[in-house]
């Protein structure tokens, strides 16, 4: 990939993924005691930080020279296929918790449901490299963007949020 013109976009997104997920951590330590007293933000805090690993190694991933296409496009495949379990797996938990909790809000779910899938612009990329078209690549950019802002929104309610 990174002979193909997109080298450029691969290190600047898997920077700011970088950065962001150094910042999820902090803010994760700075507001421990307020995330552990919600359960179900441990869980939004662990699927943001997958979401970020996943974009992270996405960009890391296209990065490497000389990689055949179908293996590229495995590895995609793998990363999105584990962003999208991630997710959808803290998402049922969450789920769970608030209605034992009876605190779920449809409103709240239905805003939370595209989040699961956040893995399926890798996937749909992974599979396109798989089969040997180029295309794959903008739906692996746009998996890795997506990332970055679902990564932003969930840092904001780790940060400010959660302290209204």
């Amino acid at each position: 990939m990174g002979e193909n013109g997109w080298a450029d976009f691969f290190v600047a997104t898997m920077g700011a993924a970088a950065a962001l997920t150094g910042l999820v951590i902090v803010a994760i330590s700075i507001n421990l005691k307020q995330i552990l007293r919600f359960k179900q933000l441990p869980g939004r805090a662990a699927e943001a930080l997958c979401i970020l690993a996943g974009a992270m190694s996405a960009a890391g991933l296209a990065l490497i020279p000389h990689q055949r296409l179908s293996t590229f496009g495995f590895e995609i495949v793998c990363v999105g296929a584990a962003v999208c379990f991630a997710s959808i797996y803290n998402q049922i938990k969450a789920y769970s918790v608030l209605r034992k909790l009876k605190r779920m809000q449809t409103s709240w779910w239905l805003a939370r449901i595209p989040v699961g899938f956040t893995g399926l612009p890798f996937l749909i990329g992974g599979v396109l490299m798989l089969a040997g078209a180029d295309a794959g690549a903008y739906w692996i950019a746009a998996g890795v963007l997506i990332s970055l802002v679902v990564g932003v929104q969930v840092t904001w309610v780790l940060l400010v949020e959660i302290l209204r």
